[in-house]
Order: structure tokens, then C-alpha cells, then sequence
């Protein structure tokens, strides 16, 4: 699969920052590339599956707010 453009841009951006010694601009532009590549991911995710239920979108919200899963509670789903 092709680099986005937009990942393309923020890993150049990234190795630029280190090799300035600039650790505060790479921090961030780390953050930003890896925030990037969830992104394209879950579009990629979402695009490929079949439509989800309200509860489904509801409880993968929650997962990206960092809410506790239910398996963390020990709710239905933990092992």
C-alpha cells in the first residue's frame, strides 16, 4: 500500500526535527504521524466492513475517548 501524502509530509517533517535537534517539533510531529496513520487505518477499516450498529459506533467512540472497555470492568466480554 502507497504512503499517504499527508504521512509522506510528517515523517520527512519528523526526521528534519531530529536531525535539528529540535526534540519539542519531532515530539509533536511524532504524535501528529502516528495520529495520521490511526486515521488511515480506521477509514480503511471502516470502508472494508459492513454498517455497524448504533451500539457498535457507540462503544468504538468510547474506545477512541480512552472509556474503559467492557472487558476492563469486567463486564459480559472479559475472559
Amino acid at each position: 500500500m502507497p504512503i499517504s501524502p499527508e504521512v509522506a509530509y510528517l515523517r520527512a517533517r519528523h526526521a528534519n526535527a531530529k536531525l535539528r535537534g529540535d526534540e519539542t517539533v519531532a515530539a509533536e510531529c511524532k504524535r501528529d504521524l502516528a495520529a495520521q496513520r490511526i486515521e488511515e487505518f480506521i477509514k480503511r477499516t471502516v470502508d472494508a466492513a459492513p454498517p455497524l450498529t448504533s451500539e457498535q459506533r457507540t462503544r468504538l467512540a468510547g474506545i477512541l475517548r480512552g472509556a474503559p472497555s467492557a472487558s476492563s470492568r469486567g463486564g459480559a466480554d472479559a475472559a
